[in-house]
């Protein structure tokens, strides 16, 4: 090479190949000419050497050696002629000395000069450029703008190679060139021409583009072509594609840059937005290549080149690395791989990873693409549930197989089953390609019977091996067929009338449903009776209870226990025995009068159509007697002439009938009263019997014509002039006869239910014809009633048909027209009012909703309106009724109670603007609203709120009371009851607040507000004078007590009196608390009114036994005068008397009555009357106490008047007389003598003059007390004036030491003791003391001896 000086050096690039012999120890270097201007003057440069190939053959004898071998011109003209020189050279050339032979020299590279430290250098014909330097060469820049000169590629200087070498398929810009889709920008308005390729203006874009982008790529290794594809707006894109070898990214932005020298700068082509988009070159792999929902995917993207970064797109979105994304890239080549866990079919579509490299005049876009699918793993067993049979042959000889399949074929499935439940019966797993099977093995000995309908769970579970895991489930619900046993009560027979029952029982407790099919020949029923059928879960049993047979209920009984679709049935044949049922009887006559010796005929009679071989008799006075059998009409008669031989005295003797049939069961009729009438004188004697005048004759309403034989009902007759007058006519009409016999017929059938609804129809249609005959008849309006109250206890399905017509016939029977019958009924005492109500009760209670409703339904008076309550119900029940006078009424239930109630319960209100007039009335009391009947179907027991609005019918009544009806009072006769309601009261509306549910109203009372005022004034007044005048009492007896009590006889009546007076104080002042309480209309708690009535009534009998105590002892001193009882002797059984007693009454009297909740009344704390008669622990004792001392008053006053010595002149007696009225005025409080005045409080209807007179002397009872039982002693009053002196005092005390009988026990004053004395006339001469001198002592005991004799 030149010297360092050297400004211009051609080179030339000689590739000589040489044989030679040299050892293989010798060094090869390149040989370096420098070629001066003489040709042919060479000069070797030894330091300038460079080898470039050594190619040693070491298989051949003489190797042969490739040198590359640079050759430097100065002077580019020497270039051609060497060129030309070597071309022609004649080989081969023979070197001698070095013992080689250069077999061939060839001009590979020639570079010529292009700047100061590069050259430009051009391959050869025949020779290119190593692929090892194919993307590094870049074209030499004075040579882009000649496009007729070949590619000359800039290298630096010195250049060591690699050169040009022989041109093969694998050298540089040879092979299959590439397609690269490119785009530059021109920054110039679009135009639409450029839309349209046949434009001028796009062919001339087109070809002036295309010409420079070939003159600008022409020098790209392997280039082929440039061709403009289109425009696109947006400035002007131009989308170009460039077919040319493997270009490198510094040499395209080396084209790129050149483009616009070749083109007019009217373009304005910016040459730093040309855009290289290559999608080709991206390795895309997906791993699974099925992808299911729930796998782990893996997006791999590889790109043959270095990038810093990979952008992932899910269709336009950038993803981004989270919880089900995370993106890991890695370098040199460049592969990114983005991991998506939990797949789900929205990541099903397109994913794209784009890698984008820069430079000052080319972006290089890579953008790999490919969708995906996420199928679903789809998991389908062959049962969802299925039910197995145990212990069924066929299922323990082949077992039950499950499976579950997906619907893909998948090598790499893993599968396993869970057992889960009750019953762990297991199996075998089996795998079948895509599918998956599980063979169980049953046996009986696995599912013991209280098992049966145990639920066992197979999950077979299965994975795809790349995360997704999709499980189902088969509910296995293994059953047991129970064993089945049916017994009956009777034995296969039974009676019509008689009862029986027919028990089924099961080994499986589990059960589902009972059903219950009666099969007679080709007919079979089903029986629907809820009330008839009890069911049991431990031990699993069904027991069917007819209480009257019929010919219904004749057949083959069926009882099966299903659960799921398994039926395990037992059977059993009843047979049903004809017997007459006692009310289809006919007895004549029913009550009659007979003579003796004379004989009367007695008949029982039956339907012709019903008769069978019966034993039939009369049974009289427990003797049975044979019968005489006689056709009459459409009845059977079996007749008795009965002859009462024993006619001793006046009898009625009592007879009936008794059917017996084949298999010994008898049924017996109505009694038949016969009136022995012994000498008296027959007044009535004809065909319907005999009778003395006034006697009552009862025959039965017998119709022979009637199909049925005779209608229900009777006659009774009256004896008035010799002559029978039908008193009262109790007969049925026909049709309400035949609705009876067939309610009865309904109720006792096993299809009581399906046949209602058609029968309700027929009762309604009946009633409207027959309701004149119902008017004028109490029996037929009571019939009427009585079936209402039969088929009300049958369940009914709530359709409005149906309820239409039972309320309808409710609302004719109530209507004014009938005022008259019930009051009749009522007048009787009858239950039928009651009844009716208790009706719609049950009638309501038993609707069964149809599509979780309950229609509103309406009559004249009568409304319904109902609910059920359904889950999650947060709606209050609020109901409005008005009738048709505008009375209105509103029931609410609130919120919080409807919560608490079981899901389908049934809320049902039923209004009525007439039955509560026909219910019995109260004295003073008037229902003055509607009455609303409210009903629950389901159970509770504990309260439950429900506020009632009524509108007031009569604005002037008072004192306004909420009601209902207590069907238990009243011998369950039913009566009004407040318990548990609270009324608050406005102007035209009273607000009931109760805490239960049953029918609701209103009672009002007249205005008497003054005389109750009155009455109230004296009952208040007298019982304040009366509590003061004993507290008083009792302090007085405190203060003299030491100095009146210094006797037996004295200590025992001060302790009677001091008894007295606290257990009657005590006793009003819990009565005037009470009654204060009651009288402001305040709600008084339950426990309460029964603590102050129990106290009241033990202290009011404290106060009478003590009264009883102090007259005994009266009566002791009166009888036994010389008798002499210790003083704790007669205190003990005074105070035994006095509250053992009493406590044994009141507590045996609550214990009776408390648990029957008829202790109290249930307006007043006072002891009940009308239900349990709990007022006769009281009045029973009051009574005998008060009559025991009237009988000792009257003896006292005996002795008062018992003459002495000779008669009596008028003026002794005058003042014998005014001596009684005296004692009676002290014996009277005394012995509690003015409660027989109480008497006649009880009576019905008094006079109020009675209560008020007793109000007024019982009230003022303790001032009496005070007066004539303490202040009027003159003892008392002697130690009040001179408790001070005690002198005096002593005196007295030893003066009435020896008085020891009945002057203290009087309590009279000394001159009136002495009166006393004197009007007995009589001394007794008898010693009862020795602590004073014998005359004194003698003294004073014949004046007390008098007075008591």
């Amino acid at each position: 090479m030149p010297s360092p000086t050297t400004t211009g050096l051609h080179c030339l690039f000689l590739l000589a190949s040489a044989c030679c012999q040299i050892p293989q120890s010798s060094n090869f270097y390149p040989l370096s000419y420098v070629i001066d201007s003489t040709l042919g003057q060479e000069s070797f440069f030894p330091e300038m050497q460079r080898q470039k190939r050594n190619m040693l053959i070491l298989d051949l004898p003489f190797p042969e050696h490739t040198f590359d071998i640079e050759v430097s011109l100065q002077d580019s003209s020497y270039l051609e002629p060497i060129k030309a020189y070597f071309k022609n050279i004649d080989l081969p050339i023979n070197i001698s000395n070095v013992q080689t032979t250069v077999s061939n020299i060839s001009i590979t590279t020639v570079c010529l000069p292009s700047g100061e430290n590069s050259s430009c250098c051009f391959c050869e014909d025949g020779h290119a450029w190593p692929s090892t330097v194919c993307s590094d060469v870049m074209p030499c820049p004075s040579l882009s703008l000649e496009p007729a000169l070949p590619c000359g590629y800039v290298q630096n200087m010195p250049f060591y190679g690699p050169y040009c070498e022989p041109q093969t398929e694998e050298s540089c810009g040879t092979g299959e060139p590439i397609l690269m889709n490119m785009s530059v920008r021109l920054d110039s308005d679009f135009q639409d021409d450029l839309k349209n390729s046949s434009s001028l203006l796009y062919q001339k874009y087109k070809m002036d583009l295309e010409k420079a982008f070939n003159a600008s790529y022409r020098c790209l290794p392997g280039f082929v072509s440039a061709t403009v594809t289109g425009f696109s707006p947006g400035s002007v894109f131009v989308n170009f594609e460039v077919r040319t070898g493997a270009a490198s990214f510094t040499q395209l932005g080396h084209s790129n840059r050149a483009v616009p020298q070749f083109l007019d700068s009217s373009y304005q082509l910016n040459p730093f937005t040309f855009t290289r988009v290559i999608t080709n070159q991206t390795n895309f792999t997906v791993k699974p290549s099925n992808i299911f929902e729930g796998d782990t995917v893996r997006l791999t993207c590889e790109i043959n080149s270095t990038f810093s970064n990979v952008t992932w797109y899910h269709f336009d979105q950038t993803i981004s690395a989270g919880s089900r994304y995370s993106i890991e890239t890695v370098s040199a080549p460049t592969r990114s791989i983005l991991k998506i866990t939990n797949v789900t079919p929205k990541d099903s579509g397109s994913y794209s990873c784009v890698s984008i490299r820069s430079g000052p005049y080319h972006t290089e876009i890579h953008n790999g693409t490919e969708t995906i699918s996420v199928f679903p793993l789809h998991v389908t067993p062959n049962f969802e549930d299925i039910d197995v049979t145990c212990n069924s042959p066929e299922v323990q000889a082949k077992g039950l197989q499950l499976s579950c399949c997906i619907d893909r074929h998948l090598t790499s499935l893993r599968v396993s089953w869970k057992v889960n439940g009750t019953l762990n019966i297991t199996g075998v797993t089996i795998l079948s390609g895509n599918c998956t099977g599980y063979q169980l093995n049953i046996s009986e000995s696995l599912c013991p019977p209280e098992k049966s309908g145990a639920v066992t769970m197979y999950t077979c579970e299965m994975e795809t091996g790349h995360g997704a895991r999709r499980a189902r489930s088969i509910a296995v619900t293994y059953l047991r067929k129970a064993h089945v046993t049916i017994s009956s009560s009777t034995n296969s027979t039974v009676s019509e009338g008689y009862g029986f029952s027919v028990t089924c029982e099961s080994d499986v407790s589990n059960y589902d449903s009972i059903s219950w099919k009666i099969q007679s020949g080709n007919d079979t029923k089903t029986v629907d009776c809820d009330m008839c059928i009890g069911n049991s879960k431990f031990p699993a049993m069904s027991v069917l209870t007819v209480k009257s047979a019929s010919q219904d209920w004749r057949g083959t009984y069926i009882c099966t226990f299903s659960q799921k679709n398994l039926d395990s049935s037992a059977n059993i044949t009843i047979e049903v025995v004809s017997l007459p049922l006692k009310q289809n009887i006919l007895v004549d006559p029913i009550k009659t009068s007979i003579q003796c010796q004379v004989p009367h005929a007695l008949e029982c009679c039956i339907s012709a159509k019903t008769v069978r071989d019966y034993r039939v008799t009369f049974v009289v006075q427990q003797n049975e007697f044979q019968v005489v059998k006689r056709k009459k009409d459409n009845l059977l008669c079996y007749m008795y002439n009965h002859t009462e031989k024993e006619c001793n005295k006046e009898k009625e003797v009592m007879a009936y009938c008794k059917f017996v049939n084949r298999i010994g069961q008898g049924v017996d009729s109505e009694h038949i009263t016969l009136h022995l009438i012994p000498g008296k004188k027959v007044s009535c004697s004809d065909s319907l019997g005999i009778g003395t005048e006034r006697d009552i004759l009862i025959k039965p309403c017998c119709d022979v014509k009637n199909p049925k034989g005779f209608t229900r009902g009777n006659i009774t007759y009256q004896c008035i002039h010799s002559s029978w007058t039908v008193a009262r006519n109790d007969c049925l009409s026909g049709p309400i006869n035949d609705l009876l016999s067939g309610a009865e017929s309904l109720v006792s059938s096993p299809e009581a239910k399906a046949q209602l609804p058609s029968y309700l129809e027929q009762l309604n249609e009946q009633t409207k014809k027959e309701l004149t005959t119902i008017n004028n008849s109490p029996a037929n309006l009571g019939a009427i009633v009585t079936i209402l109250d039969m088929v009300s206890s049958i369940p009914v399905e709530a359709t409005e048909i149906p309820m239409q017509n039972f309320l309808s016939t409710v609302d004719l029977i109530v209507d004014d027209s009938t005022t008259e019958a019930w009051e009749n009924l009522n007048e009787d005492k009858t239950r039928q009012s009651s009844l009716l109500l208790q009706s719609v009760e049950n009638f309501s209670l038993r609707l069964q909703p149809v599509n979780n409703t309950i229609p509103s339904v309406s009559a004249n008076t009568v409304q319904l309106q109902g609910v059920v309550v359904k889950e999650n119900n947060n709606t209050a029940y609020n109901k409005d009724f008005r009738s048709a006078g505008n009375l209105t009424v509103n029931v609410l239930i609130s919120e919080t109670e409807i919560q608490n109630l079981t899901q389908n319960s049934t809320i049902v209100s039923v209004m009525y603007s007439k039955l509560g007039h026909v219910l019995p009335q109260k004295t003073f009391e008037f229902v003055n609203g509607l009455l609303i009947t409210t009903t629950l179907s389901s159970n509770r027991s504990q309260k439950f709120d429900v506020n009632m609005t009524f509108a007031k019918k009569d604005l002037s009544l008072k004192m306004p009371k909420c009601v209902f009806w207590n069907f238990t009072l009243n011998n369950h006769k039913g009566d009004w009851d407040n318990y548990g309601c609270t009324p608050t009261e406005s102007e035209r509306y009273v607000i009931c607040s109760c805490n239960h549910l049953t029918s609701f109203s209103i009672l009002m009372s007249p205005d008497r507000s003054s005389e109750l005022i009155f009455e109230n004034y004296i009952s208040y007044v007298g019982l304040a004078i009366s509590i003061v005048s004993l507290v008083v009492c009792i302090i007085i007896e405190s203060l003299v007590w030491k100095y009146v009590t210094n006797n037996t006889t004295s200590y025992m009546r001060h302790v009677c009196i001091l008894n007295i007076a606290t257990s009657l104080l005590i006793a009003d002042v819990w009565f005037i608390v009470i009654a204060s309480i009651t009288d402001q209309n305040q709600q008084m708690s339950r426990d309460i009114c029964i603590m102050a009535t129990f106290f009241i009534h033990f202290f009011y009998l404290c106060v009478f036994f003590w009264m009883l105590s102090l007259g005994l002892i009266l009566f002791y001193r009166l009888v036994f005068i010389l008798h002499n009882t210790s003083k704790t002797a007669q205190k003990a059984v005074a105070f035994c008397l006095g509250y053992v007693c009493p406590f044994v009454i009141a507590v045996t009297t609550i214990a009776v009555t408390l648990p029957k909740n008829s202790y109290t009344r249930k307006d007043v704390c006072w002891l009940n009357w009308q239900d349990s008669k709990a007022l006769l622990a009281f009045v029973i004792p009051a009574l005998i106490i008060v009559a025991t001392n009237l009988f000792i008053a009257a003896v006292v006053i005996i002795k008062i008047l018992r003459p002495t010595i000779g008669d009596r002149s008028s003026g002794q007696e005058r003042k014998s007389l005014f001596q009684i009225g005296k004692s009676m005025a002290i014996l009277t409080p005394l012995l509690g003598l003015t409660w027989g005045f109480g008497l006649a409080t009880i009576i019905k209807n008094s006079h109020p003059a009675f209560h008020i007179l007793f109000s007024l002397l019982n009230a003022l009872q303790g001032l009496f007390i005070l007066v004539f039982g303490t202040l009027w002693d003159k003892k008392i009053q002697e130690a009040l004036l001179k408790r001070n002196s005690s002198s005096k005092w002593s005196s007295q005390q030893s003066k009435s030491s020896s008085l020891i009988l009945v002057t203290p026990m009087l309590a009279m004053s000394y001159p009136f003791s002495r009166t006393f004395n004197n009007l007995c006339g009589k001394t007794g001469k008898y010693r009862v003391s020795s602590s004073e001198p014998s005359t004194s002592s003698t003294e004073n005991t014949s004046k007390a001896y008098s007075l008591l004799n």
